[in-house]
């Protein structure tokens, strides 16, 4: 399974999904922003968390513009997976790749703690190996991820069992506690909080690891010959 992490400048968390992804079995490529095109064979895209251009703009917004954006879109748009973290999400939803935005979190404060969620669908490739009702622990680190959507966008979110995380205790304001949101296809996910950070032990928190080996497995799988 071939995995490529994007890189734009003041990303910080490129590595981390790097070795998250690596420790899980993954081929990984790391491409950087200016690059027009994914390494041949890509299965499932990465865009970090961080700093992107500087959160100049809006967070995620200038990245959004970067010429390898094009290509995510067509890589996501013919079927393949992608994983926004964090100013990743930002990027996603600057892109239209998934609807709403991330706004100044509540309390205009920057926000850096582990925190509990709970797993609202078992029905995707990045929710599967904990399964729905299932409660993880990742961290945040974030200063814009209070995530807003129009009303009868949330209750589609709703409907089409779309919304993959939500806050136990709801750091930032999101609306309906949203942490995470799938695409129709549920191939693509948005993420404030990092999985990538929760992914071994000696992070303090090993409950990320599960999402990328099961990525591995059912990307491989489905790539695998009848």
């Amino acid at each position: 399974m071939k995995a490529a992490i994007l890189v734009f400048p003041g990303s910080n968390c490129d590595r981390d999904l790097a070795v998250a992804f690596r420790k899980a079995g993954a081929d990984v490529s790391m491409v950087w922003h200016k690059d027009t095109e994914l390494p041949a064979g890509t299965d499932i895209v990465g865009v970090p968390g961080g700093f992107s251009y500087g959160d100049y703009l809006r967070c995620g917004a200038i990245a959004a513009q970067s010429p390898i954006t094009k290509a995510l879109r067509a890589h996501t748009e013919r079927g393949g997976y992608a994983l926004g973290v964090c100013n990743g999400f930002q990027v996603l939803t600057e892109t239209g790749q998934l609807p709403g935005a991330l706004l100044r979190n509540a309390g205009l404060k920057y926000i850096c703690r582990p925190v509990v969620l709970n797993v609202a669908t078992g029905d995707s490739a990045f929710t599967a190996p904990y399964g729905s009702g299932a409660e993880v622990v990742f961290p945040i680190a974030h200063h814009d991820g209070n995530y807003f959507a129009e009303p009868d966008q949330l209750a589609r979110l709703r409907a089409e069992d779309r919304v993959a995380f939500t806050y136990a205790d709801n750091p930032n304001g999101s609306a309906d506690d949203i942490a995470g949101i799938l695409s129709e296809n549920r191939r693509v996910l948005g993420l404030m909080p990092h999985p990538e950070r929760a992914a071994e032990p000696v992070q303090g928190g090993s409950d990320g690891a599960a999402m990328f080996a099961g990525l591995v497995s059912v990307i491989a799988e489905s790539a695998a010959p009848a």
